[in-house]
Protein backbone atom coordinates (compact mmCIF):
# COMPACT_ATOMS: atom_id res chain seq x y z
CA UNK A 1 0.00 0.00 0.00
CA UNK A 2 2.88 2.36 -0.77
CA UNK A 3 1.66 3.67 -4.13
CA UNK A 4 1.65 7.46 -3.68
CA UNK A 5 -0.93 7.95 -6.44
CA UNK A 6 -3.15 5.00 -5.54
CA UNK A 7 -6.28 7.15 -5.76
CA UNK A 8 -5.88 7.58 -9.53
CA UNK A 9 -6.73 3.94 -10.24
CA UNK A 10 -8.71 2.93 -7.15
CA UNK A 11 -12.37 2.04 -6.69
CA UNK A 12 -14.07 3.76 -3.72
CA UNK A 13 -17.04 2.38 -1.78
CA UNK A 14 -19.16 4.84 0.21
CA UNK A 15 -20.63 3.57 3.48
CA UNK A 16 -22.98 4.96 6.09
CA UNK A 17 -21.80 3.37 9.35
CA UNK A 18 -25.25 3.55 10.96
CA UNK A 19 -26.81 1.76 7.98
CA UNK A 20 -24.29 -0.99 7.21
CA UNK A 21 -24.37 -3.63 9.97
CA UNK A 22 -25.51 -3.67 13.58
CA UNK A 23 -23.18 -5.77 15.72
CA UNK A 24 -24.86 -5.32 19.10
CA UNK A 25 -28.57 -5.59 18.35
CA UNK A 26 -29.60 -2.03 19.15
CA UNK A 27 -30.96 -1.38 15.67
CA UNK A 28 -28.15 0.98 14.66
CA UNK A 29 -25.19 0.10 12.48
CA UNK A 30 -21.80 0.56 14.11
CA UNK A 31 -18.06 0.51 13.52
CA UNK A 32 -17.72 -3.02 14.90
CA UNK A 33 -20.40 -4.17 12.48
CA UNK A 34 -18.64 -2.56 9.54
CA UNK A 35 -15.43 -4.27 10.62
CA UNK A 36 -17.24 -7.63 10.61
CA UNK A 37 -18.30 -7.02 7.00
CA UNK A 38 -14.91 -6.00 5.58
CA UNK A 39 -14.52 -9.35 3.85
CA UNK A 40 -17.66 -8.60 1.86
CA UNK A 41 -16.25 -5.23 0.83
CA UNK A 42 -12.96 -6.87 -0.14
CA UNK A 43 -14.76 -9.58 -2.12
CA UNK A 44 -16.51 -6.93 -4.21
CA UNK A 45 -13.07 -5.79 -5.28
CA UNK A 46 -13.00 -2.16 -4.14
CA UNK A 47 -9.86 -0.48 -2.82
CA UNK A 48 -11.03 2.19 -0.41
CA UNK A 49 -13.87 2.81 2.05
CA UNK A 50 -15.29 6.30 2.33
CA UNK A 51 -17.20 6.74 5.58
CA UNK A 52 -19.72 9.54 5.88
CA UNK A 53 -19.63 11.24 9.32
CA UNK A 54 -19.71 9.00 12.37
CA UNK A 55 -18.73 11.70 14.87
CA UNK A 56 -20.67 12.90 17.89
CA UNK A 57 -23.74 14.65 16.50
CA UNK A 58 -27.43 15.38 17.13
CA UNK A 59 -27.93 13.57 13.78
CA UNK A 60 -30.29 16.18 12.37
CA UNK A 61 -28.43 16.02 9.03
CA UNK A 62 -27.10 12.49 8.82
CA UNK A 63 -24.08 13.35 10.96
CA UNK A 64 -22.98 16.36 8.93
CA UNK A 65 -24.01 18.41 11.95
CA UNK A 66 -21.00 17.68 14.17
CA UNK A 67 -20.96 18.50 17.88
CA UNK A 68 -17.49 17.05 18.59
CA UNK A 69 -14.95 16.37 15.84
CA UNK A 70 -12.74 14.16 17.99
CA UNK A 71 -15.41 11.83 19.37
CA UNK A 72 -17.23 8.92 17.81
CA UNK A 73 -21.01 9.01 18.12
CA UNK A 74 -21.56 6.56 21.03
CA UNK A 75 -24.30 4.85 19.04
CA UNK A 76 -21.62 3.82 16.50
CA UNK A 77 -18.93 2.71 18.96
CA UNK A 78 -15.70 4.16 20.27
CA UNK A 79 -12.33 5.44 19.13
CA UNK A 80 -10.95 1.97 19.87
CA UNK A 81 -13.57 0.50 17.52
CA UNK A 82 -12.46 2.95 14.85
CA UNK A 83 -8.78 2.09 15.33
CA UNK A 84 -9.65 -1.58 14.97
CA UNK A 85 -11.64 -0.89 11.80
CA UNK A 86 -8.68 0.90 10.20
CA UNK A 87 -6.26 -1.83 11.25
CA UNK A 88 -8.49 -4.61 9.90
CA UNK A 89 -9.12 -2.71 6.67
CA UNK A 90 -5.40 -2.23 6.13
CA UNK A 91 -4.80 -5.96 6.72
CA UNK A 92 -7.04 -6.52 3.71
CA UNK A 93 -5.30 -3.80 1.64
CA UNK A 94 -8.39 -1.63 1.97
CA UNK A 95 -7.83 2.05 2.59
CA UNK A 96 -10.10 4.26 4.70
CA UNK A 97 -11.12 7.85 3.90
CA UNK A 98 -13.47 9.81 6.17
CA UNK A 99 -15.43 13.03 5.87
CA UNK A 100 -14.01 16.35 7.04
CA UNK A 101 -16.80 18.90 7.53
CA UNK A 102 -14.91 22.19 7.51
CA UNK A 103 -17.65 24.64 6.62
CA UNK A 104 -19.93 24.39 9.64
CA UNK A 105 -20.65 22.72 12.96
CA UNK A 106 -23.83 21.70 14.74
CA UNK A 107 -25.44 24.42 16.81
CA UNK A 108 -24.90 21.96 19.68
CA UNK A 109 -21.11 22.15 19.34
CA UNK A 110 -19.54 23.66 22.51
CA UNK A 111 -17.93 26.35 20.35
CA UNK A 112 -21.31 27.60 19.16
CA UNK A 113 -22.97 27.14 22.52
CA UNK A 114 -20.39 29.52 23.99
CA UNK A 115 -20.49 31.83 20.96
CA UNK A 116 -24.24 32.35 20.98
CA UNK A 117 -24.36 33.31 24.67
CA UNK A 118 -21.76 36.07 24.75
CA UNK A 119 -20.37 38.44 22.11
CA UNK A 120 -17.21 38.69 24.19
CA UNK A 121 -16.55 34.95 24.18
CA UNK A 122 -13.43 33.98 22.17
CA UNK A 123 -15.64 31.41 20.45
CA UNK A 124 -17.99 34.13 19.18
CA UNK A 125 -15.36 34.92 16.56
CA UNK A 126 -15.39 31.27 15.44
CA UNK A 127 -18.65 31.99 13.59
CA UNK A 128 -20.00 34.61 11.16
CA UNK A 129 -22.30 37.27 12.67
CA UNK A 130 -24.16 40.36 11.55
CA UNK A 131 -26.54 42.92 13.02
CA UNK A 132 -28.43 42.77 9.72
CA UNK A 133 -29.77 39.89 7.64
CA UNK A 134 -29.28 41.92 4.46
CA UNK A 135 -25.55 41.19 4.17
CA UNK A 136 -24.24 38.79 1.48
CA UNK A 137 -27.55 38.93 -0.37
CA UNK A 138 -25.94 37.65 -3.58
CA UNK A 139 -25.34 34.24 -1.97
CA UNK A 140 -27.88 31.67 -3.08
CA UNK A 141 -29.87 29.54 -0.64
CA UNK A 142 -28.79 25.91 -1.11
CA UNK A 143 -31.55 24.11 0.81
CA UNK A 144 -34.43 25.86 -0.94
CA UNK A 145 -37.05 23.47 0.36
CA UNK A 146 -36.38 24.18 4.02
CA UNK A 147 -34.49 27.48 4.39
CA UNK A 148 -35.71 30.97 3.47
CA UNK A 149 -32.51 32.80 4.39
CA UNK A 150 -28.81 32.17 5.00
CA UNK A 151 -29.12 34.15 8.23
CA UNK A 152 -30.71 33.02 11.51
CA UNK A 153 -31.55 35.16 14.52
CA UNK A 154 -29.75 34.55 17.81
CA UNK A 155 -31.81 35.92 20.69
CA UNK A 156 -29.06 35.79 23.32
CA UNK A 157 -26.76 38.26 21.53
CA UNK A 158 -29.42 39.99 19.41
CA UNK A 159 -27.72 39.38 16.07
CA UNK A 160 -27.80 37.03 13.13
CA UNK A 161 -25.49 34.10 12.40
CA UNK A 162 -24.62 32.82 8.92
CA UNK A 163 -25.45 29.30 7.68
CA UNK A 164 -25.19 28.04 4.09
CA UNK A 165 -27.08 24.86 4.92
CA UNK A 166 -29.58 24.19 7.71
CA UNK A 167 -30.27 26.75 10.43
CA UNK A 168 -28.85 24.30 12.96
CA UNK A 169 -25.50 24.28 11.09
CA UNK A 170 -23.78 27.65 11.71
CA UNK A 171 -20.86 28.39 9.38
CA UNK A 172 -17.36 28.66 10.77
CA UNK A 173 -15.44 31.92 10.32
CA UNK A 174 -12.21 31.24 8.44
CA UNK A 175 -11.30 34.93 8.56
CA UNK A 176 -10.33 34.03 12.12
CA UNK A 177 -6.96 32.17 11.95
CA UNK A 178 -7.84 30.29 15.14
CA UNK A 179 -10.55 28.38 13.26
CA UNK A 180 -8.11 26.96 10.71
CA UNK A 181 -5.74 26.01 13.52
CA UNK A 182 -8.57 24.15 15.23
CA UNK A 183 -9.36 22.33 12.00
CA UNK A 184 -5.72 21.39 11.40
CA UNK A 185 -5.64 19.92 14.88
CA UNK A 186 -8.67 17.79 14.00
CA UNK A 187 -6.99 16.71 10.76
CA UNK A 188 -3.87 15.76 12.71
CA UNK A 189 -5.94 13.74 15.20
CA UNK A 190 -7.57 11.50 12.60
CA UNK A 191 -4.60 11.11 10.29
CA UNK A 192 -2.53 10.03 13.29
CA UNK A 193 -5.05 7.19 13.76
CA UNK A 194 -4.01 5.84 10.36
CA UNK A 195 -6.70 6.94 7.93
CA UNK A 196 -5.71 7.41 4.31
CA UNK A 197 -7.29 10.79 3.73
CA UNK A 198 -10.39 12.96 3.80
CA UNK A 199 -13.30 13.74 1.56
CA UNK A 200 -13.69 17.43 2.43
CA UNK A 201 -17.31 18.56 2.49
CA UNK A 202 -18.75 21.73 0.95
CA UNK A 203 -15.45 23.49 0.28
CA UNK A 204 -16.66 26.39 -1.93
CA UNK A 205 -18.39 28.17 0.96
CA UNK A 206 -15.62 28.72 3.53
CA UNK A 207 -15.33 32.50 3.01
CA UNK A 208 -17.91 35.27 2.62
CA UNK A 209 -17.41 38.63 0.91
CA UNK A 210 -19.94 41.38 0.23
CA UNK A 211 -20.75 41.86 -3.45
CA UNK A 212 -19.98 38.22 -4.33
CA UNK A 213 -21.98 35.00 -4.32
CA UNK A 214 -19.73 33.83 -1.47
CA UNK A 215 -18.50 30.81 -3.43
CA UNK A 216 -15.07 29.87 -4.84
CA UNK A 217 -13.39 32.98 -3.43
CA UNK A 218 -9.59 33.36 -3.60
CA UNK A 219 -9.34 33.38 0.18
CA UNK A 220 -11.03 29.97 0.23
CA UNK A 221 -8.29 28.55 -1.97
CA UNK A 222 -5.65 30.08 0.29
CA UNK A 223 -7.12 28.23 3.28
CA UNK A 224 -7.27 24.93 1.40
CA UNK A 225 -3.68 25.21 0.21
CA UNK A 226 -2.66 25.55 3.85
CA UNK A 227 -4.64 22.41 4.63
CA UNK A 228 -2.86 20.48 1.86
CA UNK A 229 0.56 21.77 2.93
CA UNK A 230 -0.12 20.64 6.49
CA UNK A 231 -1.14 17.16 5.35
CA UNK A 232 1.82 16.78 2.96
CA UNK A 233 4.31 17.90 5.59
CA UNK A 234 3.01 15.73 8.40
CA UNK A 235 1.32 12.81 6.63
CA UNK A 236 2.73 12.41 3.10
CA UNK A 237 0.81 10.10 0.79
CA UNK A 238 -2.62 10.85 2.23
CA UNK A 239 -5.35 12.02 -0.14
CA UNK A 240 -7.68 15.02 -0.03
CA UNK A 241 -10.87 14.79 -2.07
CA UNK A 242 -12.86 17.92 -2.80
CA UNK A 243 -16.64 18.10 -2.76
CA UNK A 244 -17.39 21.21 -4.82
CA UNK A 245 -20.69 21.05 -6.67
CA UNK A 246 -19.62 23.63 -9.22
CA UNK A 247 -18.91 24.03 -12.92
CA UNK A 248 -15.62 22.46 -14.14
CA UNK A 249 -13.93 25.84 -14.62
CA UNK A 250 -14.40 26.49 -10.91
CA UNK A 251 -13.81 22.94 -9.66
CA UNK A 252 -10.45 22.64 -11.41
CA UNK A 253 -9.16 25.55 -9.33
CA UNK A 254 -9.48 23.35 -6.25
CA UNK A 255 -6.76 21.14 -7.69
CA UNK A 256 -4.48 24.16 -8.01
CA UNK A 257 -1.12 23.23 -9.45
CA UNK A 258 -1.35 19.91 -7.71
CA UNK A 259 -0.95 21.74 -4.40
CA UNK A 260 -4.57 21.89 -3.23
CA UNK A 261 -6.74 18.75 -3.60
CA UNK A 262 -5.59 15.60 -5.36
CA UNK A 263 -9.16 14.71 -6.31
CA UNK A 264 -12.43 16.46 -7.10
CA UNK A 265 -15.86 15.05 -7.88
CA UNK A 266 -17.09 15.40 -11.46
CA UNK A 267 -20.56 16.73 -10.67
CA UNK A 268 -21.55 17.89 -14.19
CA UNK A 269 -20.98 14.44 -15.71
CA UNK A 270 -23.23 12.50 -13.33
CA UNK A 271 -26.67 13.91 -14.29
CA UNK A 272 -25.74 13.79 -17.96
CA UNK A 273 -25.23 10.03 -17.81
CA UNK A 274 -28.86 9.77 -16.69
CA UNK A 275 -29.87 12.34 -19.29
CA UNK A 276 -28.18 10.35 -22.06
CA UNK A 277 -29.87 7.13 -20.96
CA UNK A 278 -33.33 8.73 -21.00
CA UNK A 279 -32.81 10.73 -24.20
CA UNK A 280 -31.14 7.73 -25.85
CA UNK A 281 -28.49 10.11 -27.12
CA UNK A 282 -24.79 10.23 -26.32
CA UNK A 283 -24.50 14.01 -26.74
CA UNK A 284 -25.05 14.94 -23.04
CA UNK A 285 -22.10 12.76 -22.01
CA UNK A 286 -20.04 14.08 -24.87
CA UNK A 287 -20.86 17.67 -23.88
CA UNK A 288 -19.87 17.01 -20.26
CA UNK A 289 -16.55 15.50 -21.28
CA UNK A 290 -15.82 18.44 -23.58
CA UNK A 291 -16.20 20.80 -20.61
CA UNK A 292 -13.56 19.04 -18.53
CA UNK A 293 -10.37 21.11 -18.33
CA UNK A 294 -6.90 19.62 -18.13
CA UNK A 295 -5.82 18.76 -14.60
CA UNK A 296 -2.39 18.31 -12.98
CA UNK A 297 -0.77 14.93 -13.64
CA UNK A 298 -1.00 13.88 -9.98
CA UNK A 299 -4.74 14.67 -9.78
CA UNK A 300 -7.87 12.75 -10.64
CA UNK A 301 -11.61 13.24 -11.06
CA UNK A 302 -14.00 11.28 -8.86
CA UNK A 303 -16.95 9.87 -10.83
CA UNK A 304 -20.19 8.47 -9.45
CA UNK A 305 -23.76 7.55 -10.26
CA UNK A 306 -25.33 7.97 -6.83
CA UNK A 307 -24.35 8.81 -3.26
CA UNK A 308 -25.91 9.68 0.11
CA UNK A 309 -27.29 13.02 -1.13
CA UNK A 310 -29.98 13.81 -3.66
CA UNK A 311 -29.08 13.42 -7.32
CA UNK A 312 -28.08 17.04 -7.67
CA UNK A 313 -29.29 19.07 -10.65
CA UNK A 314 -27.38 22.24 -9.85
CA UNK A 315 -24.97 21.75 -12.74
CA UNK A 316 -27.62 21.60 -15.49
CA UNK A 317 -29.67 24.23 -17.29
CA UNK A 318 -33.23 24.98 -16.19
CA UNK A 319 -34.55 23.17 -19.28
CA UNK A 320 -32.41 20.12 -18.48
CA UNK A 321 -33.53 20.22 -14.84
CA UNK A 322 -37.18 20.18 -15.86
CA UNK A 323 -36.46 17.26 -18.21
CA UNK A 324 -34.75 15.29 -15.45
CA UNK A 325 -37.53 15.94 -12.97
CA UNK A 326 -40.17 14.95 -15.52
CA UNK A 327 -38.37 11.74 -16.48
CA UNK A 328 -36.92 10.60 -13.16
CA UNK A 329 -39.13 12.19 -10.47
CA UNK A 330 -42.75 11.88 -11.59
CA UNK A 331 -43.83 12.05 -7.95
CA UNK A 332 -43.01 15.51 -6.62
CA UNK A 333 -42.06 13.93 -3.28
CA UNK A 334 -39.05 12.45 -5.06
CA UNK A 335 -37.71 15.98 -5.63
CA UNK A 336 -35.57 17.72 -3.05
CA UNK A 337 -34.02 21.18 -3.34
CA UNK A 338 -32.48 21.16 -6.83
CA UNK A 339 -32.31 17.39 -7.10
CA UNK A 340 -33.92 13.97 -6.89
CA UNK A 341 -33.89 11.82 -3.78
CA UNK A 342 -33.85 8.36 -5.30
CA UNK A 343 -31.42 5.46 -5.41
CA UNK A 344 -29.89 4.08 -8.58
CA UNK A 345 -32.10 1.02 -9.15
CA UNK A 346 -35.43 2.88 -8.78
CA UNK A 347 -34.13 5.65 -11.05
CA UNK A 348 -33.45 3.09 -13.77
CA UNK A 349 -36.79 1.29 -13.36
CA UNK A 350 -35.16 -1.63 -11.57
CA UNK A 351 -33.95 -2.82 -14.99
CA UNK A 352 -30.72 -4.77 -14.53
CA UNK A 353 -29.65 -4.26 -18.16
CA UNK A 354 -29.93 -0.47 -17.81
CA UNK A 355 -28.24 -0.45 -14.41
CA UNK A 356 -25.33 -2.48 -15.79
CA UNK A 357 -25.12 -0.13 -18.77
CA UNK A 358 -24.84 2.84 -16.38
CA UNK A 359 -22.11 1.09 -14.41
CA UNK A 360 -20.23 0.30 -17.62
CA UNK A 361 -20.21 4.01 -18.44
CA UNK A 362 -19.03 4.81 -14.92
CA UNK A 363 -16.17 2.30 -15.03
CA UNK A 364 -15.00 3.08 -18.56
CA UNK A 365 -15.15 6.90 -18.54
CA UNK A 366 -12.15 8.80 -17.12
CA UNK A 367 -11.97 9.23 -13.36
CA UNK A 368 -11.93 7.17 -10.19
CA UNK A 369 -15.32 5.46 -9.70
CA UNK A 370 -17.25 5.74 -6.43
CA UNK A 371 -19.92 3.17 -5.54
CA UNK A 372 -22.66 3.77 -2.99
CA UNK A 373 -23.34 0.90 -0.61
CA UNK A 374 -26.27 -1.25 -1.68
CA UNK A 375 -26.28 -0.07 -5.28
CA UNK A 376 -24.31 -3.20 -6.18
CA UNK A 377 -27.40 -5.14 -5.01
CA UNK A 378 -29.97 -2.91 -6.73
CA UNK A 379 -31.46 -1.72 -3.43
CA UNK A 380 -34.61 0.39 -3.44
CA UNK A 381 -35.47 3.60 -1.62
CA UNK A 382 -38.26 5.01 0.54
CA UNK A 383 -39.55 8.52 -0.19
CA UNK A 384 -41.79 8.36 2.87
CA UNK A 385 -38.73 8.93 5.06
CA UNK A 386 -37.52 12.41 5.98
CA UNK A 387 -35.16 14.34 3.73
CA UNK A 388 -32.54 12.00 2.22
CA UNK A 389 -32.98 9.23 4.80
CA UNK A 390 -34.79 7.13 2.22
CA UNK A 391 -31.44 6.69 0.44
CA UNK A 392 -29.68 5.64 3.65
CA UNK A 393 -31.69 2.61 4.70
CA UNK A 394 -30.08 -0.54 6.17
CA UNK A 395 -27.81 -2.64 4.01
CA UNK A 396 -29.57 -5.86 3.05
CA UNK A 397 -27.46 -8.90 3.90
CA UNK A 398 -29.95 -11.77 3.60
CA UNK A 399 -33.64 -12.54 3.37
CA UNK A 400 -34.15 -12.88 7.11
CA UNK A 401 -35.42 -10.51 9.79
CA UNK A 402 -34.35 -6.92 9.07
CA UNK A 403 -32.52 -8.29 6.01
CA UNK A 404 -29.80 -9.56 8.34
CA UNK A 405 -28.86 -6.01 9.28
CA UNK A 406 -29.92 -6.22 12.93
CA UNK A 407 -31.62 -8.46 15.47
CA UNK A 408 -33.45 -5.47 16.98
CA UNK A 409 -37.21 -5.01 16.77
CA UNK A 410 -36.74 -1.51 15.34
CA UNK A 411 -33.90 -0.39 13.09
CA UNK A 412 -32.47 3.08 12.49
CA UNK A 413 -34.59 3.25 9.33
CA UNK A 414 -36.95 0.55 8.06
CA UNK A 415 -35.52 -2.02 5.67
CA UNK A 416 -36.74 -1.72 2.06
CA UNK A 417 -39.12 -4.62 1.40
CA UNK A 418 -41.61 -3.81 -1.32
CA UNK A 419 -43.28 -5.45 -4.29
CA UNK A 420 -40.62 -4.12 -6.65
CA UNK A 421 -37.74 -4.58 -4.22
CA UNK A 422 -38.48 -7.69 -2.12
CA UNK A 423 -35.85 -8.30 0.51
CA UNK A 424 -35.87 -12.04 -0.26
CA UNK A 425 -34.44 -11.19 -3.67
CA UNK A 426 -32.50 -7.97 -3.02
CA UNK A 427 -29.78 -8.96 -0.57
CA UNK A 428 -26.08 -9.72 -0.53
CA UNK A 429 -26.37 -13.46 0.09
CA UNK A 430 -28.68 -13.96 -2.89
CA UNK A 431 -26.54 -11.71 -5.10
CA UNK A 432 -23.29 -13.46 -4.28
CA UNK A 433 -24.86 -16.87 -4.91
CA UNK A 434 -26.22 -15.89 -8.35
CA UNK A 435 -23.48 -15.69 -10.97
CA UNK A 436 -25.77 -13.59 -13.20
CA UNK A 437 -26.53 -10.97 -10.55
CA UNK A 438 -25.72 -7.29 -10.74
CA UNK A 439 -23.18 -7.84 -7.94
CA UNK A 440 -21.17 -10.25 -10.08
CA UNK A 441 -21.31 -7.96 -13.10
CA UNK A 442 -19.93 -5.07 -11.05
CA UNK A 443 -17.27 -7.27 -9.54
CA UNK A 444 -16.20 -8.33 -13.04
CA UNK A 445 -16.06 -4.71 -14.19
CA UNK A 446 -13.84 -3.87 -11.21
CA UNK A 447 -11.55 -6.83 -11.97
CA UNK A 448 -11.30 -5.88 -15.65
CA UNK A 449 -10.61 -2.25 -14.84
CA UNK A 450 -7.79 -3.28 -12.51
CA UNK A 451 -6.33 -5.64 -15.12
CA UNK A 452 -6.46 -2.96 -17.84
CA UNK A 453 -4.78 0.15 -16.41
CA UNK A 454 -5.61 2.27 -19.46
CA UNK A 455 -9.13 2.49 -18.00
CA UNK A 456 -7.63 4.39 -15.07
CA UNK A 457 -5.54 6.71 -17.23
CA UNK A 458 -6.52 10.28 -18.11
CA UNK A 459 -6.39 9.51 -21.83
CA UNK A 460 -9.77 9.80 -23.52
CA UNK A 461 -10.95 10.31 -27.09
CA UNK A 462 -14.50 10.33 -28.39
CA UNK A 463 -15.04 8.13 -31.45
CA UNK A 464 -17.29 9.41 -34.22
CA UNK A 465 -20.05 6.91 -34.82
CA UNK A 466 -22.84 6.71 -37.39
CA UNK A 467 -25.54 6.56 -34.70
CA UNK A 468 -25.91 9.04 -31.79
CA UNK A 469 -27.67 6.32 -29.79
CA UNK A 470 -24.25 4.73 -29.28
CA UNK A 471 -21.56 6.17 -27.01
CA UNK A 472 -18.13 5.09 -28.27
CA UNK A 473 -14.81 6.27 -26.86
CA UNK A 474 -11.19 5.14 -26.57
CA UNK A 475 -9.07 4.79 -23.43
CA UNK A 476 -5.39 4.38 -24.35
CA UNK A 477 -2.15 4.21 -22.41
CA UNK A 478 1.33 2.89 -23.24
CA UNK A 479 0.23 1.11 -26.40
CA UNK A 480 -2.68 -0.66 -24.74
CA UNK A 481 -6.21 0.47 -25.37
CA UNK A 482 -9.89 -0.20 -24.79
CA UNK A 483 -12.66 0.99 -27.09
CA UNK A 484 -15.77 1.29 -24.93
CA UNK A 485 -19.00 0.83 -26.90
CA UNK A 486 -22.43 1.48 -25.34
CA UNK A 487 -25.86 1.07 -26.87
CA UNK A 488 -27.92 3.67 -25.01
CA UNK A 489 -31.15 2.46 -26.59
CA UNK A 490 -33.40 -0.53 -26.03
CA UNK A 491 -33.25 -1.26 -29.77
CA UNK A 492 -30.68 -3.26 -31.68
CA UNK A 493 -28.12 -1.06 -33.41
CA UNK A 494 -25.89 -1.56 -36.44
CA UNK A 495 -22.93 0.77 -35.94
CA UNK A 496 -19.72 1.51 -37.78
CA UNK A 497 -16.76 3.61 -36.68
CA UNK A 498 -13.14 4.15 -37.66
CA UNK A 499 -10.24 2.66 -35.74
CA UNK A 500 -7.50 5.25 -35.94
CA UNK A 501 -4.50 3.02 -35.28
CA UNK A 502 -3.43 1.23 -38.48
CA UNK A 503 -1.72 -1.51 -36.45
CA UNK A 504 -5.02 -2.69 -34.96
CA UNK A 505 -6.36 -5.61 -37.00
CA UNK A 506 -8.75 -7.06 -34.43
CA UNK A 507 -10.20 -6.33 -31.02
CA UNK A 508 -11.54 -8.62 -28.29
CA UNK A 509 -14.41 -7.92 -25.90
CA UNK A 510 -13.10 -8.18 -22.35
CA UNK A 511 -16.46 -9.45 -21.06
CA UNK A 512 -17.16 -12.28 -23.48
CA UNK A 513 -13.85 -12.93 -25.23
CA UNK A 514 -15.50 -12.43 -28.61
CA UNK A 515 -13.22 -11.02 -31.32
CA UNK A 516 -14.12 -8.43 -33.95
CA UNK A 517 -12.08 -7.91 -37.13
CA UNK A 518 -11.05 -4.44 -38.25
CA UNK A 519 -11.75 -4.09 -41.97
CA UNK A 520 -10.50 -1.14 -44.03
CA UNK A 521 -9.68 0.71 -40.82
CA UNK A 522 -13.19 0.40 -39.39
CA UNK A 523 -15.26 -1.75 -37.06
CA UNK A 524 -18.81 -2.79 -37.87
CA UNK A 525 -20.76 -4.13 -34.92
CA UNK A 526 -24.32 -5.24 -34.25
CA UNK A 527 -25.38 -4.32 -30.72
CA UNK A 528 -28.25 -5.78 -28.75
CA UNK A 529 -30.53 -3.67 -26.56
CA UNK A 530 -28.52 -1.81 -23.88
CA UNK A 531 -25.42 -3.83 -24.77
CA UNK A 532 -21.93 -2.63 -23.92
CA UNK A 533 -18.51 -3.87 -25.04
CA UNK A 534 -14.99 -3.15 -23.80
CA UNK A 535 -12.90 -3.88 -26.90
CA UNK A 536 -9.24 -4.47 -26.07
CA UNK A 537 -6.41 -3.85 -28.51
CA UNK A 538 -2.64 -3.67 -28.31
CA UNK A 539 -0.12 -1.76 -30.40
CA UNK A 540 2.81 -3.66 -28.89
Amino acid sequence: MNDQYWYQHAIFYEVSVQSFYDSNGDGIGDLAGLTEKLDYVKALGVDCLWLIPFFESPMRDGGYDISDYRKVNPAFGSIEDFKNLVAEAHKRNLRVVIDLVMNHTSDQHPWFQAARKDRNSPYHAYYVWSDSDQVYRDARIIFLDSEKSNWAWNEETHEYYWHRFYTHQPDLNYDNPAVLQEMLGIVDFWLALGIDGFRVDAVPYLIEREGTNCENLPETHSILKKLRAFVDENFPGRVLLCEANQWPRDVVKYLGNGDEFQMAFNFPLMPRIFMALKKVDSSPIRWAMEQMPAIPAICQWGTFLRNHDELTLEMVTEEERQFMWAEYAHDHRQRLNLGIRRRLAPLLDNDQERIELAFSLLFSLPGTPFLYYGDELGMGDNIELFDRNGLRTPMQWDGGINAGFSTARKTVEPVIDSLDFPVLKVNAATAEADSHSLWHTIRKMIDLRRANPELGSPEFDWVECNDPRAAVFVRDADGQGVIAVHNLSRDSLHIKFAVSADEVKSVKDLFTGRSFEVEAGALTIDLLSSQFLWLKYSLK
